[in-house]
Parts: C-alpha cells; sequence; structure tokens
C-alpha cells in the first residue's frame, strides 16, 4: 500500500484529492498538513469527511512529512511550493505539485508573471503532467508539475488542431468561464454568495491572467512555433467547472465532420477524453465531479472560423483528478484507477 501525504490539505483541491484517494485501492492517506487547522480533525474541517478520514492536521515540517509518505501532493499557493519540494526531492520522495511554481520551464518567465523563482534548478527536471500529451514523460517522472485548470481545457481543445498544423497560429482566442472554487477557499469579497449569484464577469483581461504564460507555453511546443493568444477568463456563479470557448482562423477551409473526425482519432484510447458527435456540445453539468473532458469542435460556416468548445470540472480533471492521473502513471497503476466514478447529475 503506497503512504500518501497531502500537504495543504484544507483547501477544495486538498478536499478533492482526499475524496479520491479514499477509493483508491492502492493507496493510503497517511499525512495531511495545514497551518491554518494543525491539531483539527480533517472531519471537523470538512464534515463530508467525517466517520471516513478523520486524521488529525499537522503543521508543515518536511522531514517529518517525508518520514510517513512515498509519494506527496502539494497543494499550496505558489511560492510556499517551492520552498517545500526541494526538501522532499531530496528525501527521495515523488513530488506532484498542484501551485504554478514548476509549470513554466523558464525561471525568467515565472519571475515575471508571479515573482523570482528560489528553486529554478528543479524546474528542468519537472514534467508538466498533463497526461493526454507528456504520458511517457510522467511515467519516469520524480516531480510532476501539475497544469491549471484553465490551461487543461484549452490546450487539450487546441492539441488536435496544432499537431496536425491547422491554424493561423495568430488568430487564436479563448473565452473561459469557471466557476467559485477556482479561486480557492480562502475569504474574499468577489467571492462572496452576494457577489458572484445572478452575475456573470470577466476578470484578468487584456492579457494579465498569470495562466496565460503557461497556456503559450505548452501552445508553442504543440504547434512547433511561437503561439500567443488572447485568453479571458470569466467567473460564472456555479461552484465547479470551467467551460472554454475557443476560436481559430484555419489555414484552409475543413468542416465540422473533418474536424470530429480529426479529434476522435487524436484522443482515441483516452480515458477521459471525450469528443462528443456533430449537434452536441459540452456542459460542465455532464463532468461536474468526474475526471472527464468533453470536447466538441465545430466550424462556423458563415464566418469559416473553427470554434472548440471544451468542459472539465476545475477541481478533478483540472486539479486533484488530473493529479491522481499522474500518480497512477508514476507508480504503474492502471491509469483509471480511482477515477471511474461518473459524473454527478443533476
Amino acid at each position: 500500500m503506497l503512504k500518501i501525504a497531502i500537504v495543504g490539505a484544507s483547501g477544495y483541491t486538498g478536499l478533492e484529492l482526499i475524496r479520491i484517494l479514499h477509493c483508491h485501492p492502492e493507496v493510503a492517506v497517511t499525512c495531511l498538513t495545514s497551518e491554518q487547522n494543525a491539531g483539527k480533525r480533517i472531519s471537523d474541517v470538512f464534515q463530508t469527511l467525517r466517520g471516513r478520514c478523520d486524521i488529525v492536521l499537522e503543521n508543515l515540517e518536511p522531514v517529518r512529512v517525508a518520514e510517513k509518505a512515498d509519494i506527496i501532493f502539494t497543494a499550496l499557493p505558489h511560492k510556499a511550493a517551492m520552498e517545500v519540494v526541494p526538501t522532499f526531492l531530496k528525501l527521495g520522495k515523488k513530488v506532484i505539485d498542484l501551485s504554478a511554481d514548476y509549470r513554466l520551464s523558464d525561471p525568467a518567465v515565472y519571475g515575471a508573471w508571479y515573482e523570482p523563482h528560489i528553486n529554478p534548478a528543479n524546474l528542468k527536471k519537472a514534467v508538466y503532467g498533463l497526461p493526454e500529451i507528456r504520458r511517457a514523460k510522467i511515467k519516469g517522472a520524480k516531480l510532476i508539475a501539475n497544469p491549471g485548470c484553465y490551461p487543461t481545457s484549452i490546450i487539450l481543445g487546441m492539441a488536435p488542431l496544432l499537431k496536425a498544423g491547422m491554424l493561423d497560429l495568430d488568430s487564436i482566442i479563448a473565452d473561459s468561464a469557471s466557476g467559485v472554487t477556482g479561486a480557492g477557499r480562502s475569504a474574499k469579497v468577489d467571492s462572496l454568495y452576494s457577489e458572484v449569484n445572478e452575475g456573470y464577469r470577466a476578470y484578468g483581461a487584456g492579457g494579465v491572467h498569470r495562466h496565460t504564460p503557461e497556456i503559450e507555453q505548452e501552445l508553442s511546443l504543440l504547434a512547433g512555433k511561437t503561439v500567443r493568444l488572447t485568453f479571458t477568463p470569466h467567473l460564472a456563479p456555479m461552484d465547479r467547472g470551467i467551460l472554454s470557448t475557443i476560436y481559430g482562423m484555419p489555414k484552409n477551409s475543413t468542416t465540422t465532420g473533418k474536424l470530429v473526425k480529426l479529434y476522435t482519432e487524436f484522443y482515441a484510447g483516452e480515458p477521459f477524453v471525450r469528443v462528443l458527435p456533430r449537434g452536441s456540445l459540452p456542459s460542465t453539468s455532464f463532468v461536474r465531479g468526474s475526471n472527464f473532458c468533453d470536447i466538441a469542435p465545430l466550424v462556423d460556416d458563415r464566418t469559416g472560423r473553427i470554434i472548440v468548445i471544451s468542459a472539465i470540472d476545475n477541481l478533478v480533471k483540472g486539479a486533484s483528478g488530473q493529479a491522481v492521473q499522474n500518480m497512477n502513471l508514476m507508480c504503474g497503476f492502471p491509469e483509471t484507477m480511482g477515477l471511474e466514478g461518473l459524473a454527478l447529475f443533476p
């Protein structure tokens, strides 16, 4: 039985990791940390866990945590993760980091969008953990940079087109809407019920959202050329989910039927990507609580523009579910183990 530690367990991604790993037959959660709730049982923080996971939360002491675990999930804010990940790696532990700290391969780019990187040496060792694109490298990795939620929805939506060289790379626009859990669990005025309910708004517009360089980095690698896109995130009045609508002009005219065929062949055999048939469109309701990404490619026949719509649960395929998928690959388990659950509907 593989022993698991979750560092930063009292946030939404920490809770989601516990929920998923509780049903995983090959692992046991043995250590949970939380600076704000140390000394409390995790089931006192999240009553959904009562009687199923009653581990006492402890302060983050990296050596002590490493003694209790084989694999460590770091569900910490950026900067906080890179302060402890080097210690875990030196102690021989495998790490799956859910922060942004190891997603950008260039420390100068990280510094421009976040702050100076204090552990650039490990950036070269980190593998970007999008299984559908990096499966072979993930299997041999010691450090996984778990992708962001918006990037996951956009990269999976764009990968077949970019690999096929079908798009004008200067034409890509992505509009994405996220549920409120994407902002984390800490108290923020913008996340209050009365601020979010009955509203729908853009934020981080004008190319300033921190997921932008991550998306551009991965799209550029897929295309083999530099990609810059216009990305505008939106906050939707729902708990979970991301719906991304991505636009681009094809180099040559195409049809919806050809795109559906392209996507179906590209993702053939992928357990968590569902390419929808012509006439069906994704909804966050149909992936809620699951590790699926639903994708529908189509052509606007009036303008010739390609439109790709993708939907994920931001806490599952956009965070904790994808992290467990990466763990399965790293450890030689069946990739779908612990992730077979269907979406919650209604």
